[in-house]
């Protein structure tokens, strides 16, 4: 049987792992918090994560672990949500026809490309996961990125297809 999974879209919000982070306490197992742009999206060691309106894909994953659906993870175990993570991103764009690479522990890349970054933050209730959001940026059809991101590539650029 398919799990349900709520998958929430706002225009613009600050940022959507914020956005979840507010929303966790009513969610019962897994949320999705999708935006069009982020207006101070968030990346690894307070890095901001910046995308074109309506170009990619910025969503977070909200988990709440201890159900039926998730089940229990040991805090010690927390790297397993950034392996799923980061192999299901990997799995995706390469079915899109990118050739890409994980750089571990939260970006993938094509060649020297970043393509995608994510930002993992768990919460710990004893020797337990108790919630974790998983916010993931991919750029999909954006071509022209600001000068002072570091060797940025999207899903456009490298197949040379445009996507909806």
């Amino acid at each position: 049987m398919k799990a349900e999974i709520p998958i929430t879209w706002a225009e613009v919000v600050d940022s959507t792992n914020s956005w979840a982070s507010r929303e966790m306490s009513v969610i019962d197992k897994m949320s999705v918090f999708a935006a069009l742009y982020q207006t101070a999206g968030r990346g690894q060691r307070g890095n901001k994560w910046h995308s074109a309106t309506g170009e990619n894909l910025t969503f977070s994953i909200a988990l709440r672990f201890g159900n039926s659906l998730t089940g229990n993870v040991r805090a010690m175990d927390q790297f397993i949500i950034t392996e799923v993570s980061a192999l299901a991103v990997a799995d995706f764009l390469t079915d899109k026809g990118a050739d890409v690479r994980i750089k571990w522990p939260n970006d993938i890349y094509v060649g020297n490309r970043k393509i995608c970054g994510m930002l993992i933050e768990n919460s710990i209730r004893e020797q337990w996961l108790s919630t974790s959001i998983v916010g993931i940026g991919i750029n999909v059809n954006q071509k022209i990125f600001p000068d002072n991101v570091p060797n940025p590539t999207s899903m456009a650029i490298e197949t040379g297809s445009s996507f909806q």
